[in-house]
């Protein structure tokens, strides 16, 4: 019985030890009810960046007016050298580094830097010279490349498609399944590239209910977000090998005082 309870003892500390960070506060947005939201108000539009691929689709009364601005409209020839029917929704424009894309019929168009409603608007004045005045060209823009990744202490790290062209941190994070009871909430890392190739970084406290009036609330393409881990499992990490020959040297030990009590009786 005393050496059972003496494993049990042991045992307790070490679950004891490993469950400290559930004495730390994890909910997010602790202070909500003391924050003014006004700051966060009108919607979100994404901007255009260098090596976007943006899918653009021109539509016209007259589907042949449309057709020599649309890629892949009638026949093209593949890496194969055998001629492939174009689908219009299948071909997207790379945005160079400069912020420019190859237009058909127009040429270079500098669309870095606008929204998906400036740019379908610039591209739209840009066609009326080549319609007829009759002519009304629908111009519809996607960004077809907007992904955002998440590492570190979530449940599920990854590269996820933004198809909505919005994403809030938030949503992200419930993307990769939330982050884990070992995850620091209060310094959340987030990885950005700007439009001229220049990065940058900030520390995002999940805690805090300001985060929703912050300018990185909602998330660019390419972001990276970095979930640090706290002390807890860093020291878990460190020692976790040694653990498990720890309850071993226990268990030995336990053994030979059983087996000395039984002998010396």
């Amino acid at each position: 019985m005393k050496e059972t309870s003496f494993s049990l003892l042991i045992l307790t500390a070490v679950l004891f030890l490993s469950s400290c960070s559930g004495s730390k506060k994890v909910a997010y947005f602790q202070n909500i009810d003391k924050v003014d939201l006004a700051a966060s108000r009108g919607l979100y539009d994404a901007h255009i960046m260098p090596k976007d691929l943006l899918n653009i689709i021109v539509n016209t009364t007259d589907p042949q007016a449309a057709a020599p601005f649309n890629l892949g409209s009638g026949t093209f020839v593949g890496t194969d050298n055998q001629k492939v029917i174009g689908n219009v929704s299948a071909l997207n424009y790379l945005v160079d580094n400069k912020g420019d894309i190859n237009f058909p019929v127009i040429g270079k168009i500098h669309v870095g830097g606008l929204t998906k409603g400036e740019c379908e608007d610039l591209i739209r004045n840009r066609l009326v010279p080549y319609l007829a005045k009759t002519e009304n060209p629908v111009v519809t823009v996607r960004m077809a490349s907007f992904h955002v990744t998440v590492a570190g202490e979530v449940r599920n790290p990854g590269v996820f498609p933004v198809t909505t062209e919005k994403m809030s941190i938030i949503e992200a994070l419930a993307q990769a399944g939330d982050l884990t009871i070992y995850g620091k909430r209060d310094n959340v890392i987030l990885l950005r590239e700007k439009a001229d190739g220049e990065k940058e970084y900030h520390r995002l406290n999940l805690n805090d209910a300001n985060l929703i009036n912050s300018p990185y609330y909602y998330l660019q393409q390419n972001d990276v977000l970095y979930v640090e881990p706290n002390k807890v499992q860093s020291q878990n990490s460190s020692i976790g090998n040694s653990t498990t020959l720890w309850f071993s040297f226990v268990g030995i030990v336990t053994s030979v005082a059983s087996l000395l009590v039984n002998v010396l009786r």
